[in-house]
């Protein structure tokens, strides 16, 4: 977390939080999600809609400070501290996205490094890791690589239900759906 960001949280303790207004696609793009965008429907799952996604984030230094201030508290909501004002996250799958290296070492959509633990295939053909920074889904453009580690018997997919994995890896795919 950013040091400024610390020093707002120390200055201003009592900012209420803020729920539907980011998301984070299954791709590792960012959305900022206006009145509009969260009236048309939710982030992800039934009732989604395009328009539900909102604005995706393209402005380079503000992705950045998203990511670096990208955390989870202890009941597995996934935020960004803006300053004083924790903004909760609405996740389209996961609250990582991994891309794969040639030489199979991953790394999280906010540039993070992480050593992958275990390997999770869904019934949908999706492929999952848990790394020591937590859980998250492979980008679809790396899945070659990560079909490779797998057939070199690196990464060894166990098998899950899509719907437990929040549950069995300790994240809240909608924080807004929690606080109505």
């Amino acid at each position: 977390m950013d040091d400024i960001v610390k020093q707002a949280i120390a200055k201003w303790p009592n900012v209420p939080d803020c729920y539907g207004w980011l998301g984070l696609d299954a791709r590792g793009n960012w959305y900022m999600r206006d009145d509009a965008a969260q009236a048309a429907g939710p982030f992800a799952g039934a009732g989604a809609t395009p328009l539900s996604k909102g604005s995706r984030l393209l402005h380079e230094k503000l992705v950045d400070f998203i990511q670096r201030n990208y955390e989870s508290d202890r009941e597995g909501r996934w935020f960004f501290q803006n300053g004083p004002q924790r903004v909760y996250v609405e996740l389209e799958l996961t609250p990582y996205v991994w891309r794969v290296q040639p030489d199979f070492s991953v790394q999280a959509h906010t540039g993070q490094a992480a050593r992958v633990q275990r390997c999770v295939l869904d019934q949908q053909g999706h492929l999952y890791l848990d790394t020591d920074l937590g859980f998250g889904l492979v980008h679809t453009l790396d899945m070659g690589h990560a079909a490779d580690a797998v057939e070199q018997g690196l990464w060894v997919p166990q098998p899950e239900e899509a719907a437990r994995l929040p549950e069995r890896f300790g994240y809240v795919p909608s924080p807004q759906s929690l606080a109505k």
